[in-house]
């Protein structure tokens, strides 16, 4: 196979595009900063457009590991259309986004995910809950940079490391010259390119000579297993945690509240939450029928030949392979700029993510109290640059799409989704409830095991069984341990409050301050009803004060 000098040409030309309008997007950023630069950086000065708004949050969730990994899960024999949640979990996520936090974020008008954990637990466990946050945002980086490199390997044959370091480069680099503004004009143009790219390879594929109608082979046996799959009902409990992993899982990551809280009004954020979840569902349609055209072809008719990728172990590569081996040429290019595209869309809203919470959360708020604007975007570029070099140099040693999308995301639904309920929904609760929680729920998860990671598990839940060399969990314990987590917060934060309010332990053992913050927020609601603050949301030293409370 040689190298495909016309894609390569293709590929860079929609860099050259990509690169240009995120140039062009981070001038107009600089004319909104005037005022304050980090709050336009992070969140567009809270005043993007509507549409564009749209654009961003649906190509933030529609990545490279999104369209390859559901691809590959209907392909595979052993799983099928009904093992694809994603789309659907991820629709559920972002309309019970705009039912239930958007409100609650804008309110407050606050610029990341983490300032309602800080306001209510402290700096103490907000630098704890921001480690699982800035693991789950460079994996899913270092995730999607590896879709990407093992798709161009495929249909450019050129090294997978040239595609990552590139892809990474680039995105690196507009997202620091222009913040949310840069990575939200470029998601409109990279949208495009994945909806149109996808939408013309799937005809070419499905007609190939190759390949039997999908429609026969839904639920009949032709080359494998009906590529619509079925559930055992041994892995109902598996399914089910899967699926609640990614519908409850999906909501407390920095990207998806950037969106809502750069929206113009609530009204605008609820509307972008719900169209966006329609926009994940509906561009997984694609992926979805080039797995069902994988698993209905006779690879032997094609160049690829046999084994079946499912034989030879490479199912993660099964849309490329489609592209490259079932359409022409200057196809698969235009596919390949599809998977480029996804690549960049999810890249950089997980860099910008993660940068932002540490320069707001951690380094103005923990580490220099009296940094200024300047110092805080200087931080934040900085951050963009380590933690996107340190998602691409993880890609290079990633061996499957799916488990590194799941695994960076278990720790935000398993410890970060209740502590964010809490904050927002439950009153009362404090940093040792958030403590316990956090240390309860990461020692459960631990115990649980880890196959990817060759942790054996010490729990052995209902129906855990050894499949392969490795015990499976069929049990839905990552809801479990989401549960309990939540569950500890709430009771732990109730016995703290009642034993020290009630002195059965001296105040010399409130190492959180609980009964100081107490007595400080019963003279609240007089001082703002004097001086007007609780209104327009400016007390901001009150807050400061509040969250500055330590374990």
């Amino acid at each position: 196979m040689a190298l495909n000098v016309g894609g390569l040409v293709a590929l860079v030309v929609f860099y050259l595009i990509t690169l240009a309008t995120g140039i062009w997007a981070s001038r107009r950023s600089k004319k909104e900063a005037r005022g304050n630069p980090s709050e336009v950086a992070i969140v567009g000065g809270r005043n993007m457009n509507f549409w564009v708004g749209l654009f961003t949050a649906t190509a933030t969730w529609v990545g490279g590991a999104y369209i390859n990994g559901t691809a590959e899960i209907v392909y595979l024999p052993a799983r099928g259309l009904v093992w694809v949640q994603a789309p659907a979990g991820f629709a559920l996520a972002l309309l019970i986004g705009g039912l239930f936090f958007v409100n609650p974020m804008r309110s407050k008008n606050y610029l990341t995910m983490m300032d309602p954990i800080q306001e209510a637990y402290g700096n103490t466990m907000g630098s704890l809950l921001f480690i699982p946050s800035l693991i789950a945002d460079v994996f899913w980086f270092a995730a999607i940079l590896a879709s990407l490199g093992s798709t161009m390997k495929v249909i450019l044959d050129i090294q997978g490391y040239l595609a990552i370091v590139i892809s990474a480069c680039i995105v690196i680099l507009y997202t620091l010259l222009g913040g949310l503004y840069s990575v939200a004009y470029t998601d409109v143009i990279q949208l495009v390119f994945i909806t149109a790219s996808l939408g013309i390879c799937i005809p070419f594929a499905m007609t190939n000579s190759a390949t039997e109608s999908i429609s026969r082979t839904v639920a009949r046996h032709v080359f494998q297993a009906p590529w619509v799959g079925k559930i055992e009902a041994q892995d109902i409990g598996r399914w089910s945690d899967d699926f609640l992993y990614l519908v409850l899982g999906a909501i407390p990551w920095q990207t998806y509240f950037q969106r809502i809280l750069s929206a113009s009004s609530a009204k605008q954020a609820r509307l972008i939450s719900y169209f966006s979840g329609m926009g994940c569902f509906m561009l997984a349609i694609p992926s979805v029928l080039i797995g069902a055209v994988a698993a209905s072809t006779d690879w032997n008719q094609t160049a690829y030949g046999l084994p079946t990728p499912n034989e030879r172990g490479e199912s993660a590569l099964i849309l490329p392979l489609v592209l490259h081996y079932l359409c022409p040429t200057y196809v698969s290019i235009g596919g390949l700029g599809a998977i480029a595209a996804a690549v960049m869309s999810s890249g950089d809203s997980a860099l910008l993510s993660a940068s932002s919470m540490f320069a707001h959360n951690i380094y103005r708020k923990i580490l220099r109290k009296k940094a200024t604007e300047k110092d805080v975007l200087w931080v934040m570029r900085a951050s963009v640059v380590v933690f996107g070099a340190l998602a691409a140099a993880l890609a290079f040693y990633s061996h499957s799409i799916y488990d590194l999308w799941f695994l960076g995301g278990e720790l935000v639904y398993t410890l970060l989704f209740p502590q964010l309920c809490c904050a927002l929904f439950i009153p009362h609760t404090n940093a040792y409830g958030s403590a316990a929680g956090f240390f309860f729920g990461f020692l459960l998860r631990l115990l649980a095991g880890e196959p990817s990671l060759k942790i054996p598990p010490l729990i052995h839940y209902p129906g855990c069984s050894l499949v392969d060399g490795a015990y499976v969990q069929r049990f839905p314990f990552k809801t479990v341990t989401m549960l309990v987590a939540l569950l500890t917060i709430v009771s732990v934060s109730y016995l703290a409050a009642f034993v020290f309010k009630r002195s059965l332990l001296p105040p010399t053992w409130d190492v959180c301050q609980l009964i100081k913050e107490d007595r400080m927020f019963v003279s609240l609601p007089t001082r703002e009803k004097q001086t007007g603050l609780q209104k327009d949301g400016s007390d901001e030293r009150m807050e400061e004060n509040k969250s500055d409370g330590t374990l």
